[in-house]
């Protein structure tokens, strides 16, 4: 079964809004993980607008499932990796400056920075994941770079599901098929919903998790995270 990771960043945004703890992190984390989500996933940025690289640092205390950590292998970020050591950093190529993750990396142009980045984190025991966008190519350079898996960018899924999901889809099925083929783990993550994942994952092969965020606490603002984590866990039961 799909593993269900749970992004905290826009917890820590609200958070940060009005100063103080509220809601407090940790909390939310636990209960996340009490109503059944299966991994826990922040992305720190350099400017730690929202989850803040003491945050990182205090979550091994309650996550209890598995660590997920995104971002750009700066130095920085580096070094806050292999200080925690979790169960799995994702790499993630974010101009220091952007909103959000709107691309995958080049796994040809970047094959050695990737390379020598995996090394450091795998070395350590920390499993490894890149943020790819679904062209064939960018799986086979992802081979190369020795990464444990990768983590499909779904913006283009997304934004077609209402219209064609069928040729949404296409592009992620082949890519999978094709991670499959190389022996990589298959993740995927940023624009996956309540309203599209069922179909996603009844179709990409071999998915391991779901990384969800933005649409997971949207909904919960509505609906309550007791009763959506298990919507989301229902949607990847097929």
């Amino acid at each position: 079964m799909t593993a269900l990771s749970v992004n905290i960043n826009k917890v820590a945004t609200l958070r940060n809004a009005r100063g103080g703890n509220q809601p407090n992190l940790l909390e939310v984390t636990k209960d996340l993980q009490r109503y059944g989500a299966q991994g826990i996933t922040i992305h720190p940025r350099p400017d730690q607008r929202h989850i803040r690289y003491e945050d990182a640092l205090a979550l091994p205390e309650v996550v209890q499932t598995e660590y997920n950590i995104e971002g750009n292998p700066i130095p920085e970020f580096t070094d806050l990796v292999l200080k925690i050591k979790p169960t799995q950093v994702t790499l993630v190529p974010d101009a220091e400056d952007a909103i959000t993750s709107n691309a995958g990396w080049d796994t040809l142009k970047h094959k050695d920075f990737l390379k020598k980045s995996i090394k450091q984190f795998k070395e350590q025991g920390i499993r490894t994941s890149i943020f790819v966008d679904p062209k064939l190519e960018m799986i086979e350079g992802a081979l190369e770079t020795g990464t444990d898996r990768i983590e499909l960018y779904t913006e283009a899924y997304a934004a077609g599901y209402e219209t064609d999901r069928e040729q949404a889809i296409a592009p992620y099925v082949a890519a999978a098929e094709k991670a499959v083929a190389l022996g990589i783990g298959i993740n995927a993550g940023h624009d996956l919903s309540l309203a599209n994942l069922a179909y996603f994952a009844q179709n990409i092969p071999e998915l391991l998790e779901v990384s969800i965020g933005h649409a997971l606490i949207c909904e919960s603002l509505y609906l309550g995270f007791e009763n959506v984590i298990p919507m989301y866990l229902q949607r990847l039961a097929h």
